[in-house]
């Protein structure tokens, strides 16, 4: 079984699934009211040079500034002494006015990612408006390939009257021909030339050049010749694609195929299931063993366990396969997560260096899948695995999900019995202060059921200790960890 593309369009929410041999292995997810904006180009403002940080924050008309490095602003032709002698003052003033592009979507608390080295991406190529360079995807491995690719599309620019511009021949552009190439750098100089108009009279901030949605990306970016099908379950974006491919990828017109099917098509391969478990921390592995994700503003960490996995040899050899399975797993569940940054591995312990050597090259061989590029550094001197995953987006867990609001993202809560001192140490301060004759507790009903029952007798005791009387309402609207005590 090949690949396979799942489109389901709403007007609030649209949602793409990756399909290889049967089971997904990316999960995207754009909603209307919170679209990406990676690629958009923007007229902003520094609002604030950073000497210090060798960057500046640039207000492009977003809830928070977005952040831009110095390497992002100098010329990419310069020398390297050049762009190490200058800094962000030099380059930079606050209250410029500058043209940047976004390179990553806000995540979590920090803002933006920016650059000034502007690139604007067609079906085959990506137009980078600053260089003469032709650069081609390492992806294509084929050398002969890439040499017919690159001298295609010089014949291309050659042969061209318009200004001359820099461009990168993308992975899908394999196997392309001279008439497709130069359609797209038609298409992609008419694009430039209307940006080009736009940034003349456009405010500050404001947007410039805006990518285009989910669904449209997934035709540009993610169709490529071992796509089977493409499947949209929505009529009218399914007319959408039809004209957009026929203009555009027309070599993929074929395989778009409109799905009315009563199921639902992400309930087609278990995609709706699959969401489900990759917001877990836990992933079960066929042989009993288990990999435990966690996701922090730093990093994410993995840890393999072998759990119930047992086997039928010795124990090197059951570790060894545990590993195995969980380097083919990890390697999935990066991309159907969508995690990026820095990934710290933990997996068990093996005293054989083959083994840990074929482990390494199967996390390596599960990665070389990867749209998003990835570096693995090896083994560490503490027996970890680190590696980087390059983060545009947001992880679908960011996406779906929000900070617990009782837990406070810790992943867990005091107990009824924590609480219950909490609330004697409360009383007793309160004592101390004021002088009253009852106290009145207000709490979750575990916590006051916990008071009334297991903790009676330390409530009498505090009773007998202050002379004064305790009582105890439920608030059904609080959260396992919040309390009030009330003087009456």
């Amino acid at each position: 079984m090949g690949e396979e593309i799942l489109i389901n369009f709403t007007p609030m929410e649209t949602r793409v699934a990756i399909i290889e041999n049967g089971m997904p292995q990316e999960i995207y997810v754009e909603r209307s009211a919170r679209r990406g904006i990676v690629g958009n180009i923007y007229k902003g403002k520094v609002v604030r040079v950073l000497p210090g940080m060798q960057a500046a924050f640039v207000e492009i008309g977003l809830e928070r500034a977005a952040f831009i490095h110095v390497e992002d602003v100098l010329p990419q032709n310069i020398s390297a002494e050049e762009k190490s002698s200058t800094t962000i003052a030099q380059a930079l003033r606050e209250g410029q006015s500058l043209i940047v592009q976004v390179t990553k979507d806000p995540i979590g608390t920090k803002g933006a990612r920016l650059t000034t080295h502007l690139s604007i991406p067609s079906r085959y190529l990506v137009y980078m408006s600053e260089n003469t360079h032709i650069g081609v995807s390492q992806r294509i491995e084929d050398v002969e390939e890439r040499d017919r690719l690159r001298a295609l599309l010089q014949s291309c620019l050659d042969d061209d009257e318009g200004p001359q511009a820099g461009y990168i021949l993308r992975t899908v552009a394999e196997g392309a021909s001279d008439a497709e190439l130069i359609a797209d750098v038609k298409f992609l100089r008419r694009l430039w030339k209307a940006i080009e108009r736009k940034i003349q009279t456009a405010t500050v901030p404001s947007i410039v050049y805006e990518d285009l949605p989910l669904n449209m990306r997934a035709l540009r970016d993610m169709a490529h010749s071992g796509i089977e099908r493409i499947r949209i379950d929505s009529r009218e974006t399914f007319q959408k694609a039809q004209e957009f491919t026929e203009a555009l990828v027309p070599e993929i017109f074929d395989r778009l195929e409109y799905y009315p099917g009563e199921r639902p098509i992400f309930d087609l391969y278990n995609v709706e299931d699959e969401m489900q478990k990759a917001l877990g921390r836990k992933v079960e592995l066929k042989s009993g063993g288990y990999l435990i994700f966690d996701q922090t503003e730093a990093m994410t960490t993995v840890d393999v366990n072998t759990g119930a996995f047992v086997g039928h040899r010795n124990l090197e050899e059951t570790i060894f396969k545990t590993n195995l399975e969980a380097a083919t797993a990890i390697g999935r569940q990066l991309r159907l997560r969508n995690l990026g940054g820095i990934i710290i591995i933990d997996f068990i312990d093996m005293e054989l260096e083959e083994h840990r050597r074929q482990v390494h090259r199967t996390l390596e061989r599960m990665l070389e899948r990867d749209h998003a590029k990835c570096k693995v550094t090896g083994v560490s001197e503490l027996g970890l695995v680190e590696m980087t995953r390059k983060r545009t987006r947001e992880s679908l867990e960011h996406i779906l999900c929000e900070v617990c609001n009782q837990c406070q993202a810790r992943g867990s809560i005091k107990t009824p019995e924590t609480i219950c001192y909490e609330i004697f140490r409360e009383i007793l301060r309160q004592h101390r202060a004021y002088d009253t004759e009852t106290y009145m507790v207000l709490a979750s009903e575990r916590v006051v059921e916990y008071l009334t029952d297991d903790a009676s007798d330390h409530v009498a005791e505090l009773e007998a200790f202050i002379n004064k009387t305790i009582r105890f309402q439920v608030e059904p609207m609080y959260n396992p960890e919040q309390y009030d005590v009330v003087l009456r």
